[in-house]
């Protein structure tokens, strides 16, 4: 069990049989009356954001979660089919369930599937993942004197912002947890 004094960002605890992810958190101890903790929490199953208020003293109970590693095998109309690296067993996650990091999702990609009692709720990508340039506008040669940007499509639909030197057919490193470009991959 873990206690109001536990609490901090990224901690995974169960409500009415729901898990949450703390969000953010606040510690307040007004000049009257008990302490108690703010705090926003984002239902893991459905990705909902509530608002909830914790009195010092209270129990907390931990969600029972497990990561595991997977590999991404293909996507199959709106499930995304992994692989299991040690036991071969195949598990599907829906479009809802995977949301934005179907853009990082490149076949043989390893990730982490989040599984709470037995059943698959999400996916971690790894923090970088390296992506080709599908279409953007054509560079311009000498133009690097301002920090400009213009948008480019990558091969899994993504668009991301990158500088004019970009050309189609490069591949990028891209921040998963930002969308960001980082860097061009030397081949």
């Amino acid at each position: 069990m873990y206690e109001t004094s536990d609490i901090k960002k990224g901690l995974k605890i169960q409500m009415d049989g729901v898990p949450f992810a703390v969000v953010e958190f606040q510690f307040v101890k007004p000049g009257k009356g008990g302490a108690f903790t703010r705090t926003k929490l984002r239902n893991m199953m459905t990705g909902a954001v509530i608002e909830r208020t914790f009195r010092s003293g209270e129990k907390l109970t931990p969600a029972d979660m497990e990561e595991r590693q997977m590999q991404y095998l293909y996507q199959e109309g709106d499930m995304f089919v992994f692989m299991d690296t040690s036991t071969y067993d195949q598990t599907q996650l829906t479009d809802e369930l995977i949301g934005d990091n179907k853009y990082y999702l490149i076949d043989g990609t390893m990730v982490d599937v989040l599984f709470f009692n037995e059943k698959p709720i999400g996916v971690t990508p790894p923090n970088f993942a390296e992506l080709e340039v599908a279409e953007t506008e054509p560079g311009f040669k000498g133009d690097t004197s301002s920090n400009t940007f213009k948008p480019a499509k990558m091969q899994t639909g993504l668009e991301v912002q990158v500088p004019l030197f970009i050309e189609q057919g490069e591949v990028l490193k891209i921040d998963t947890r930002t969308g960001a470009y980082v860097e061009r991959v030397k081949k």
